[in-house]
C-alpha cells in the first residue's frame, strides 16, 4: 500500500504533537485522525480501519504502569486492529521502544523527529505490513493447495479462502458442483486442515447402495440379521468415529433413505440391524451432489429438513470452464504426476497445444483434463506434448461422427453459440458471457479468436 492511499490514527495526549503531525500528513495520506486520550481507542477502531497508528509511549491517563505505550500497544492488538504501530518516544524512553518492537510494534520515532524520517518510518511500515499479510494469506492458500488442491483463479481462491475457515470446526458442509470438479479433494481438505485430522476420513458413495444395501453399509449389522449376514460388520458411520464421514451423491438417494438418515443425524446415534442397542456417534459430517441446491429443495425429491441438516455451509465447486486460468496450471501438474508414473521424459506443452487446451470446453470437468493429460503422456513420441496428442474424450461429445474432425466441429459449434447469444442480448457481452457461462475476459478471447 502507498502512503497516498493510507488511512492514519494518531494518539498523543500532547495537543501540539497532534497537530504537528496532522499538518504534515494531511497532504500526504488519505485520511489522519488524531486523538488526545487512548482510552477512546476501541471506538476509534470499531468505526474506522486504520492502516497506521502512532502511539505515544507516555500518557497522562487513568492508566498508570510506567510504561503506558506498552499497556495500550497490547490493548491495540487485543481490540483485533491490524493496523501497523509505530511509537512515539522521547529520548529518555528509547529502552521502552525497543521492547516495543518485541511485543509487535512496527518501528518507533523519537520526539522531536524529522518531518522526513517519520515519513519514511511510516512508508517503510506501511510496505513490511502489507508483505506481512500476503505472507500469511499465501500460507494458508498454500497449506490447502497441499491438500492436492490446484487453483490461482479468483473462484479457487474463494474456495481456499472458505476452507480454511470451516475447516476448523465442526460444521456440516454441502458441497454442490458438476461431475468431475473435485468435491472429493474438497471433502479431503477440509478434513485434513480440521482437528480431527488425525482420525478416520471415511468416503461413502450412497448414491449407489442399494435400498437393501443402505442400513447395512452406514450402520453395521449384527450376524444373523438376514440372509448374508455371515458376521457382524461395523457400519461406516462407526468407522468415521472421531473423523469425518463423507457422503458422495448424497441427492440420489431415495427418500426412504432419507428419513434413516434424518433420524441418525438428529439423534446422533446409530443401531445396527439385528440390534436393539444404540450407539452415540461423533463424526463430522460432509455431503456432496452434482444436483443444484434448488433441486434438492423440491420436497418431492428431498426432504428439505435433511438439507437444512447437511447443509451448516455450502461450498459450489466451480466447473473449469469457470476457471479457465487454471487450466494450464492443472495439465503441468497432470503431466509431473504422470511422466513419474509412467517413468517418462517430462513432458512440457507446444504453443498449439496450450491453445487447444484453453480453447476446450471440459463437459467432464477437471477429471476429463486429468485423463486426457494421462492419454498424451502415454502415447507421445517426444518430451514435448503437440495438439495432436491430446485427445479429448468421445464420451462427453456422443453424436459426434468417426471420420468429422472433432476439433473444427467442436470450435463450429461454439462459434455458432456466441453469435447466437450476442445476437439474443443485443451485443450485451457482459449478459452473453453469463448466459453462456464465461468471464467477459474469456469471451472477448473467444469473439478475437473466432474473428467475430
Amino acid at each position: 500500500m502507498i502512503l497516498k492511499n493510507a488511512s492514519i490514527l494518531a494518539i498523543d495526549d500532547d495537543p501540539d504533537v497532534l497537530t504537528a503531525v496532522r499538518l504534515l500528513l494531511k497532504t500526504e495520506a488519505a485520511e489522519v485522525v488524531t486523538e488526545k486520550n487512548p482510552e477512546n481507542m476501541r471506538s476509534l477502531l470499531a468505526k474506522h480501519r486504520f492502516d497506521i497508528v502512532l502511539l505515544d509511549m507516555n500518557f497522562n491517563s487513568s492508566i498508570n504502569t510506567g510504561n503506558e505505550g506498552l499497556f495500550w500497544l497490547r490493548k491495540l492488538r487485543e481490540f483485533g486492529s491490524d493496523a501497523a504501530v509505530i511509537m512515539i518516544t522521547a529520548y529518555g524512553d528509547i529502552d521502552l521502544a525497543v521492547r516495543s518492537l518485541k511485543e509487535g510494534a512496527a518501528d518507533f520515532v523519537v520526539k522531536p523527529w524529522h518531518n522526513e524520517r517519520l515519513i519514511t518510518t511510516i512508508k517503510d511500515a506501511l510496505k513490511r505490513n502489507e508483505t506481512k499479510k500476503g505472507s500469511a494469506s499465501h500460507t494458508a492458500a498454500d497449506s490447502i493447495i497441499g491438500s492436492e488442491l490446484i487453483g490461482e483463479s479468483e473462484v479457487m481462491g474463494d474456495i481456499f479462502f472458505k476452507v480454511e475457515k470451516i475447516a476448523p470446526t465442526d460444521a456440516n458442509i454441502l458441497i454442490l458442483g458438476e461431475n468431475g470438479t473435485g468435491k472429493d479433494l474438497i471433502a479431503k481438505a477440509i478434513h485434513q486442515h480440521s482437528l480431527r485430522a488425525d482420525k478416520p476420513f471415511v468416503k461413502v458413495d450412497v448414491g449407489a447402495l442399494t435400498e437393501s444395501l443402505f442400513e447395512s453399509e452406514l450402520f453395521g449389522h449384527k450376524k444373523g440379521a438376514f440372509t448374508d449376514a455371515r458376521e457382524d460388520r461395523t457400519g461406516r458411520f462407526e468407522a468415521a468415529e472421531g473423523g469425518t464421514l463423507f457422503l458422495d451423491e448424497i441427492g440420489n438417494i431415495s427418500l426412504h433413505q432419507q428419513a434413516k438418515l434424518l433420524t441418525v443425524l438428529q439423534n446422533r446415534q446409530v443401531t445396527r440391524l439385528g440390534t436393539n442397542q444404540a450407539i452415540p456417534i461423533n463424526i463430522r459430517l460432509i455431503c456432496a451432489t452434482n444436483l443444484p441446491l434448488t433441486e434438492l429443495a423440491n420436497e418431492n425429491r428431498f426432504r428439505k429438513d435433511l438439507v437444512y441438516r447437511i447443509n451448516t455451509v455450502e461450498i459450489t465447486v466451480p466447473p473449469l470452464r469457470k476457471r479457465e486460468e487454471d487450466i494450464i496450471l492443472l495439465a503441468r501438474h497432470f503431466a509431473r504426476i504422470y511422466t513419474n508414473k509412467y517413468m517418462k521424459p517430462s513432458h512440457d506443452f507446444d504453443t498449439k497445444s496450450l491453445e487447444k487446451l484453453r480453447s476446450y470446453h471440459y463437459p467432464g470437468n477437471v477429471r476429463e483434463l486429468q485423463y486426457t493429460i494421462e492419454r498424451a503422456v502415454i502415447m507421445a513420441d517426444s518430451d514435448v506434448l503437440q495438439a495432436k496428442d491430446l485427445i479429448f474424450s468421445p464420451i462427453e461429445s456422443p453424436g459426434s461422427l468417426p471420420d468429422e474432425p472433432q476439433e473444427l466441429k467442436l470450435s463450429t459449434i461454439e462459434k455458432n453459440a456466441i453469435l447466437k447469444v450476442i445476437e439474443k442480448h443485443n451485443g450485451n457481452i457482459s449478459k452473453a458471457a453469463k448466459e453462456l457461462g464465461l468471464t467477459r475476459t474469456a469471451l472477448y478471447r473467444r469473439l478475437s479468436k473466432y474473428d467475430i
